[in-house]
Order: structure tokens, then C-alpha cells, then sequence
């Protein structure tokens, strides 16, 4: 399945996520079926991403963005978790430090854009600054709306600089599963230690977080930085969409290992001798 043609966001299409289905599953029945197609792609992607470290030609941004508990850190876990560490890093975006909230928005975002040959992953981004200070009213109006081009002009410089791949997720629960979620974590100790008070307090900004996020959709998908609507009420599926939308972005990166830099006859013949040398001093 072509899952980047199915829930790619085109650049200039309307967005009504009040519209959109989060329960929805593709082909996949259930979660047996989906978690064997899912081992597979984690196996290509981890191939994938250790080419690309050692090809150093490319690189891959993806962001993370959703609502409460629709799975940004679940995609770290079962999506991000095939890549290799050395060459992957993921970094949250929290509340504003002082020092961070007396630059742009972006100062703090940028230095942890990827490198040549390797991923980085946004768990929340730069976007909160068009989503939280819009529904909170933290800014007014005319410097959020400024904020949608800033970003459009940043991601093209990483696009067009860096070559930077970018992938941009916009995770949707519905408000059933949310709170249904937010229930487990109450019975379960070990999420007991995620639970907030804005978990519920933030449910009365559903709809109002659905309408930031059309917006931000629409003034910000495109076609080198797009936005993908990912249904995540089956967590399965979710896990599912983001990496089959990875894998085949990686896929179309047509990575290459890097020839040997020394001569590997020489090496081969200073191995043997040496193998040699040892096999006489043991005598």
C-alpha cells in the first residue's frame, strides 16, 4: 500500500480534520496481520538508515505534532526504535525555557536539525508555535499568522541546503480513544508517571486544537516538507502508516555505501601477514 499517496496532505488542499476518520485501518484487519508487515518494514528501514549514515549525502527531519496521547512518543518507540542510535536522535520540545523565549522561535529548533546521513525526529516542534500560543492566545494574531511562513522559508532552507528529506506527521485521536487512553494511564503504574492536569484540562481546546491544526496544515504542507494525516485510534495502524511513509522516503533516497577509502588488497595481504606472524608466535 502507497500510504504517503493516501494520507499525504497536498500543498493548497483544504483541511477539516473534524472530518477525518482517526479509526481508520486501511486493508489491515487487525493487529497480527499489521504487526507482521510492520516487522518487515522496521528491517528495511533499519538498512535504510545505516546506509544512510555511512552515505552521508542525505539527511531525514521527521516531526512529530498531535494531539494528547495520540502517540507521538508509541511512533518512537515502534517506528524510530529500528534505526540505529548512532545515526538517529530524537529530542522533545517542551515549554519555552527563558532563555529560549527571549530569541525567535526558531533559535531553539534549529540546532537540532540532522546532520548529513542522519535522522532527527521532533517529538512536538516549531509548530507549537502556531497550535499552543494560537488556542492559548499566548500571541496575537498577526504573529502567529506570520510564524506559517518563517517555518515554509526554514524547512526550504533545510530542504535546499542541506538536502534534508522531510516528513511531517500530524497524529489524530478521536476524543473517544483519547480519554479512553488517559483512563489506562490512570490503572497502568507504569504510565502513571505521564499523567498531567492539562490532560483534561486541554480537552476542552479539542476542537479548537482541530481548527489550529487545519490551518497549519494548509499554509504548510509542501511538496519538499509534507504534512501526512496519520489515524491513530489503532495504534497498530498508526505505527503501520509512519513507516511505510518513512520506509518508502528512504526508499526514494536511492542510498549508496561509500567505496572503501584504502586499498582492500593491501589491507587483505597486511591481514595475512599478520595472521601469519601470530600463527609462528603461538608455536
Amino acid at each position: 500500500m502507497n500510504y504517503a499517496k493516501k494520507l499525504v496532505v497536498e500543498p493548497g488542499a483544504k483541511v477539516r480534520l473534524a472530518r477525518f476518520d482517526p479509526a481508520y485501518h486501511g486493508k489491515h484487519g487487525n493487529e497480527e496481520e499489521a504487526g507482521r508487515a510492520l516487522e518487515e518494514m522496521k528491517n528495511k528501514i533499519g538498512a535504510l538508515q545505516r546506509k544512510m549514515y555511512g552515505d552521508n549525502r542525505h539527511s531525514l527531519l521527521m516531526v512529530l505534532q498531535g494531539l494528547d496521547a495520540a502517540g507521538k512518543d508509541g511512533v518512537c518507540w515502534h517506528v524510530v526504535g529500528a534505526m540505529d542510535p548512532q545515526g538517529c536522535r530524537v529530542h522533545g520540545f517542551k515549554v519555552p525555557t527563558g532563555e529560549e523565549a527571549a530569541h525567535d522561535f526558531l533559535w531553539r529548533i534549529h540546532p537540532h536539525a540532522p546532520a548529513k546521513g542522519e535522522v532527527a525526529v521532533f517529538n512536538r516542534s516549531h509548530y507549537e508555535d502556531v497550535l499552543v500560543t494560537r488556542v492559548h492566545k499566548l500571541v496575537g494574531r498577526k504573529v502567529w499568522e506570520r510564524r506559517y511562513d518563517m517555518i515554509n522559508q526554514w524547512e526550504r532552507l533545510l530542504h535546499e541546503e542541506n538536502g534534508t528529506t522531510i516528513l511531517k506527521f500530524c497524529l489524530v485521536v478521536s476524543r473517544q480513544e483519547q480519554l479512553r487512553r488517559f483512563a489506562e494511564r490512570l490503572d497502568d503504574p507504569n504510565r502513571q508517571w505521564k499523567i498531567s492536569e492539562s490532560d483534561y484540562t486541554e480537552r476542552a481546546f479539542f476542537d479548537d486544537y482541530l481548527e489550529a491544526f487545519d490551518e497549519a496544515l494548509e499554509r504548510t504542507s509542501t511538496a519538499h516538507a509534507p504534512w501526512f494525516t496519520i489515524p491513530c485510534d489503532h495504534k497498530w495502524y498508526r505505527n503501520l502508516a509512519v513507516a511505510g511513509i518513512v520506509l518508502e522516503a528512504m526508499e526514494a533516497m536511492h542510498l549508496e555505501y561509500p567505496k572503501p577509502s584504502v586499498d582492500l588488497g593491501e589491507i587483505r595481504r597486511k591481514y595475512h601477514a599478520a595472521e601469519q606472524a601470530e600463527k609462528k608466535g603461538s608455536v
